[in-house]
């Protein structure tokens, strides 16, 4: 790092430290905290007599007149400090409280490095870090769910680029049934769901908002065709309506769905909503008000035994047809058994 970035840092890190309204810092405590933040991100140290000049450099009127005053306290030494804790030379918005926010925040991104996929996320982590003149802390002390081995994240960081872009691009495609087809689509934006990514665009050929998970894309490239700008959807009321990331053909109206819980269950799902319209409707019982979808069907049979669908009726059948459609195919597995078969015992 070029050493005018150097000064840049400790006079950032500098800065917050005179202005900070809880601790008192003496030349030894300013050296550390410099050195600390300094070594971590640049692998450099400075001197005591570094950070004299620095604060001599602070306090010229014709840099930055910055009011430093030193306090003296056991005879020969002195804390450093603005007379003026308001002031900055930075004229920087952030609190001291505010940096250690962020300072928490970094660390919860970090648990994203290394992914494949995230240099986007390592760029933006590694300039905070700089600016802030803080270093995320090594230890892994929170955890997200997240799947490094998911086909398609490599993907992410260029989609990301190409949604912010207004990319238009022409995707080599495969479905779950194992059909390739291309398809010209004009990225919108992405949304992660149940661990995978998806990319939502208008379809060119189709005139219509496609749904593509980032792990059935094959390849794709650069298309010739303008992109056309969103003027189809509203991002942030788009998903209002449904569980999960698939929205249903139009004329799909939203059905008000009743699902008692066992005593067990039903605090869970008082505390972790299937959807955001949720509501107690009486004991064990709740409504939520959404278009069925396939992700809704597997919310509910996550939750079986311990969740019976009350209503509607048709809703409430087509449930029920499936979970006896699936207990049929566990009596056909037993009976192909041998007696005395381990996996039927």
């Amino acid at each position: 790092m070029p050493t005018n970035k150097n000064a840049q840092l400790r006079y950032q890190i500098l800065d917050r430290c005179f202005s900070d309204k809880h601790h008192l810092y003496n030349i030894e405590d300013l050296l550390k905290k410099v050195n600390d933040s300094l070594y971590d991100l640049t692998g450099y140290e400075v001197s005591l007599r570094q950070i004299r000049d620095d604060i001599k450099y602070m306090r010229d009127r014709l840099t930055f007149n910055a009011p430093i005053e030193a306090i003296p306290y056991n005879g020969k030494k002195c804390y450093y400090r603005y007379s003026d804790l308001n002031f900055s030379i930075f004229k920087n918005e952030l609190s001291i409280k505010d940096v250690e926010k962020l300072h928490s925040t970094l660390n919860m991104l970090s648990s994203y490095r290394g992914i494949p996929g995230n240099v986007w996320l390592e760029e933006v982590i590694s300039n905070l870090e700089y600016r802030l003149g803080v270093k995320s802390d090594p230890q892994n002390l929170i955890f997200f769910e997240q799947n490094d081995r998911l086909q398609g994240l490599k993907y992410l960081s260029d989609l990301i680029d190409k949604t912010i872009g207004h990319v238009t691009i022409d995707v080599f495609y495969c479905t779950y049934t194992g059909s390739e087809h291309l398809m010209t689509i004009h990225p919108y934006f992405l949304k992660q769901y149940n661990g995978r990514w998806f990319l939502f665009g208008l379809n060119e050929k189709y005139n219509n908002i496609s749904n593509l998970a980032l792990d059935r894309i094959i390849r794709y490239r650069r298309s010739d065709i303008p992109f056309k700008k969103n003027d189809v959807i509203d991002v942030n009321s788009y998903f209002n309506d449904i569980v999960g990331v698939t929205i249903p053909k139009q004329d799909k109206e939203i059905e008000s769905i009743r699902i008692r819980f066992s005593e067990r269950r039903f605090p869970y799902v008082v505390s972790k909503p299937i959807h955001h319209s949720q509501i107690v409707v009486d004991s064990n019982t709740v409504e939520i008000k959404v278009k069925q979808t396939k992700e809704l069907d597997q919310q509910i049979f996550s939750y079986i035994p311990d969740a019976v669908v009350l209503s509607p009726e048709w809703y409430r059948n087509y449930i029920r047809e499936k979970i006896e459609d699936s207990l049929k195919k566990y009596l056909s597995v037993q009976n192909d058994c041998t007696d005395g078969c381990e996996l039927c015992q």
